[in-house]
């Protein structure tokens, strides 16, 4: 039987760049391959091509870097099976693992030590039919809900969402880390959004991908 692999794209060391670990040193593991197609996607080089590696490989790599947290990204991390046995294997070795997951795929069979970070996807993004709304029942104290907001019916579907889903309960009970409003970079007035927030009382944390303030927005391997 052959050793087992994954195709990746890229492995790197930088700043998180997003969600309530942002500004934290971090390990990115870029898995290759995602079957959704949002409109704004910054990251369509991961979508073909990678090279394959074995877990061992890819452990070895991850080694060479200095950063105690390691994100498993992509594409869609969790369309590969392979995935979850990766995030064992990093927690397995003393790594804090976080997961950034569309939310289109079973989250349940993460470890419950994994770090999930859920973006759902708004109607801008021209993927918002492939939510899993059960996954919403798999999150936890530790985990994370993002969304990424367009324009203004973006931002009125998620302050929807939140209320009528109840998850700003869930955050003020302490079972759900964040709910964080990204916008998609350069598309959308950062006061504007802002205002939008304040004016609803919303119970999110608003953020901008740092890493794209440090490194520019085209740049990868950041």
């Amino acid at each position: 039987m052959s050793e087992p692999f994954l195709r990746i794209t890229e492995i790197f060391h930088s700043i998180q760049g997003e969600s309530t670990w942002v500004g934290v040193p971090c390990t990115f593991i870029r898995l290759t391959g995602c079957p959704l197609r949002c409109t704004w996607c910054d990251t369509e080089y991961a979508f073909s091509g990678g090279d394959r590696m074995t877990f061992d490989d890819i452990m070895a790599e991850v080694s060479s870097h200095p950063a105690a947290v390691v994100e498993i990204t992509g594409g869609e991390p969790l369309a590969h099976r392979g995935a979850f046995q990766l995030a064992d294997r990093l927690l397995d070795a003393g790594y804090t693992v976080l997961v950034e997951t569309s939310g289109a795929f079973d989250v349940s069979p993460l470890d419950d030590r994994v770090h999930k970070i859920m973006d759902l996807k708004c109607p801008g993004s021209g993927e918002s039919h492939r939510n899993l709304w059960t996954n919403l029942d798999h999150l936890t104290d530790r985990d994370e809900v993002k969304f990424v907001v367009k324009d203004r019916a973006d931002y009125e579907w998620v302050r929807d969402t939140i209320r009528t889903r109840e998850l700003d309960r869930r955050v003020d009970e302490g079972s759900l880390r964040a709910l964080l409003v990204s916008p998609v970079w350069g598309e959308i007035d950062l006061e504007e959004l802002a205002g939008w927030i304040l004016a609803d009382a919303l119970p999110v944390r608003f953020q901008v991908q740092m890493h794209k303030l440090i490194w520019g927005a085209t740049r990868t391997g950041v």
